[in-house]
């Protein structure tokens, strides 16, 4: 569904069939003695163009942030040039998109099977309840793993949403099934965390699980390799070191990725490389823009964790220029609690300036420098003497963004918030906050801010709510556009018609090549809704719904309602907030009721006025036949078919609500008995 909720003055929108407009406004116009409402959208040279909105379907929002947009001109080809030539390049992008999950999906994959009375005893082990966000993910990837195809699901949600747990369950499965099971981290912090998370729910079990990563020395990463190589290990857990060339599996069933969008692009190349047909599942809180529109157009499985844990409070953000007294205040306010801090500030060179400074203002504080180039033993060192409560302010760079799970430490002051990506932002946050404490996020400014830094750092502020890391992915995917899906055409081509547009018409590309459809896009963008035209005054009067944006929505709602039930929720809803509903809004909800009939019938269009009318078909419906040849058999002189995909009849109705019950009545008939 569109979402035009940030229906501003002067916001960017592209029509299908116009090219790039600014919205101006709204009006009421009177055209052939019907009243309706229009937006309108401004494009160069001044030019004004009335979208009714009946046609809200073909708008969206334009999403780049490259401040020197053009906008379409009116009346001449050159937009149309432009879409048919996007148009065709899409459908090669979907073509390759599905060949590479196509590979993946004719890989015969493993059928797991599941001993529910083993699977039962591991799952009593845990102290803690399972959201239903969890059970129905856990049942999900299970029911993947059973299939002879192999999984590809990307799961989506916040920092201590329990992840980690249904990694654990997917584990157990392929762990019972003689399969090994390979953990692919970010950071050796993460690798040390879930090897310690995994051995303790294993404990039960003679299941061997081992870490491998830069912490330990080259003997005994060649010790694991030989045990690996033999199948005396069931899991390893590890960095990048575990893609590696000199890797071998005995028998590698399934590959868990923790947060993929810490790792390059040759480790992604060879994460595709390590095994075709084996399980693949993959966790994160903030999925990066082509996962995340890779899983919205359903070329991989997507499960969404939004529930947050019992008794989590919300963290609270604060965005403000740096200020010493708020940093002093904000640290002793942690420190009188006995909680610890996270002062981030990522830049190694001068890392050592910001601990002479902190020393200097917090002299209360037991303070202490952590980051990525330090000696791994006295890195490893100093995290454990931060778990340990040795020291209660850690100084570090974004090193603690992923696997840092401390619930006594609950405050986070981020120094320059503004050259971070929203993705980091979002996960830096969830670092505090993770027991029934209140966790406080500091995001400290420096003077220059771009727009694109607002933009990121205002979708943080909104996103207080716990499971807001999808939506922020979202939010992610609108400022910096889809990227490349395949490579650097694509960026051209979201450039020119708009992340929204894009997306819709790559979802719909996909679809066409999965239905084997054999109409081009081109052919095929405005075919899924109906026009219907009845001569009848039909929208939300000013009158009724003052608020312009309330009205928006609501033409939103309508449109983008496809059950009956559906729209009766809307009438008791319009009822319930604004009183009797007027006959131009009844008439706006039985249309809306027309399109969907339409849709299921395969009925492109309908046009009505007081004395005659026609109904174009789709060459592709599911009309009674039968019935129609009787009706022009029967009543020649008021039905007739024309050039045999449209009926064209005389009736003389002047009354709005006669000619809705009309052409419902003729639906009705339409539809195979």
């Amino acid at each position: 569904m569109k979402n035009f909720s940030n229906f501003d003055k002067n916001q960017l929108f592209v029509h299908i069939e116009h090219g790039i407009g600014k919205y101006i406004g709204m009006k009421k116009l009177i055209i052939n003695n019907i009243e309706s409402e229009y937006i309108i959208l401004l494009y160069a040279d001044n030019n004004k163009l009335y979208v009714p909105i009946h046609s809200l379907h073909l708008i969206n929002h334009y999403n780049n942030f490259n401040k020197n947009i053009l906008l379409s001109k009116l009346g001449n080809n050159s937009w149309i040039k432009k879409r048919k030539k996007i148009l065709i390049e899409i459908e090669d992008t979907a073509y390759e998109l599905l060949k590479v999950y196509a590979k993946r999906k004719s890989k015969k994959g493993f059928s797991y099977i599941l001993n529910k009375k083993k699977y039962k005893y591991f799952c009593s082990k845990i102290n803690f309840d399972l959201t239903k966000d969890q059970k129905k993910t856990i049942k999900n990837v299970l029911n993947d793993m059973k299939k002879p195809i192999a999984m590809d699901r990307l799961i989506c949600g916040d920092v201590g949403f329990g992840k980690t747990e249904i990694a654990i369950r997917a584990a157990f499965l392929a762990v019972e099934n003689k399969k090994q099971v390979a953990i692919l981290v970010p950071t050796t912090i993460l690798a040390e965390q879930h090897f310690n998370v995994f051995k303790k729910r294993f404990m039960y079990l003679s299941t061997k699980i081992k870490v491998i990563s830069r912490f330990q020395n080259i003997f005994f990463q060649k010790k694991i390799l030989n045990e690996l190589k033999i199948g005396n290990i069931n899991i390893l857990i590890g960095t990048h070191k575990i893609l590696q060339n000199n890797v071998n599996w005995y028998d590698l069933g399934l590959l868990i990725i923790d947060e993929e969008h810490r790792f390059g692009v040759n480790q992604k190349i060879k994460i595709k490389n390590i095994k075709t047909n084996i399980d693949i599942l993959t966790l994160t809180a903030t999925p990066i823009p082509r996962t995340l529109n890779m899983a919205i157009n359903g070329i991989r499985d997507l499960s969404i964790l939004s529930t947050p844990p019992k008794k989590r409070l919300k963290i609270k953000t604060i965005i403000q220029k740096y200020n010493k007294n708020l940093i002093r205040n904000a640290i002793l306010k942690e420190l009188s609690r006995n909680g610890q801090v996270y002062y981030i500030y990522n830049n190694v060179k001068s890392i050592n300036r910001i601990y002479d400074e902190l020393t200097k203002l917090i002299p209360e504080g037991k303070i202490a420098i952590g980051h990525g180039q330090m000696c791994k033993i006295k890195l490893k060192k100093l995290m454990n003497d931060f778990y340990h409560k040795k020291f209660n302010i850690m100084i570090c760079t974004t090193i603690i963004e992923t696997g840092i799970d401390i619930s006594n430490a609950n405050t986070i002051i981020i120094e320059k918030a503004n050259f971070l990506g929203l993705s980091q932002l979002h996960q830096l946050r969830g670092r505090v906050g993770r027991s029934y404490r209140q966790g406080y996020a500091y995001f400290l400014l420096s003077s220059n801010i771009s727009e694109e830094a607002k933009k990121r750092l205002l979708a943080i502020l909104h996103s207080k709510n716990l499971g807001d890391g999808f939506s922020l992915s979202m939010h992610d995917l609108n400022i910096r556009g889809a990227g490349e899906l395949l490579g650097k055409n694509q960026s051209g081509q979201i450039n020119t018609i708009g992340f929204n547009l894009y997306k819709n018409l790559l979802k719909k590309a996909i679809n066409n090549i999965k239905n084997e459809s054999k109409v081009s896009l081109e052919n095929s963008i405005n075919l899924n809704v109906p026009e219907i035209k009845l001569n009848i005054s039909s929208f939300l009067p000013e009158t009724y719904i003052k608020d312009i944006s309330i009205r928006l929505n609501f033409y939103l709602k309508i449109s983008n309602a496809f059950k009956e039930k559906e729209i009766k929720k809307i009438n008791i809803e319009l009822f319930n907030k604004f009183g009797k509903i007027p006959k131009q809004t009844k008439n706006l909800l039985k249309i809306s009721l027309l399109k969907q009939k339409c849709f299921v019938l395969g009925i492109k269009k309908i046009k009505m006025d007081n004395n005659n009318g026609y109904i174009d078909f789709l060459e592709k419906n599911s009309i009674n036949l039968k019935f129609l040849i009787n009706l022009i058999k029967n009543k020649p002189h008021i039905y007739k078919f024309y050039k045999s995909k449209r009926l064209k009849f005389i009736k003389k109705i002047s009354k709005d609500s006669k000619k809705i019950d009309y052409i419902v009545n003729l639906l009705e008939n339409f539809k195979k008995k």
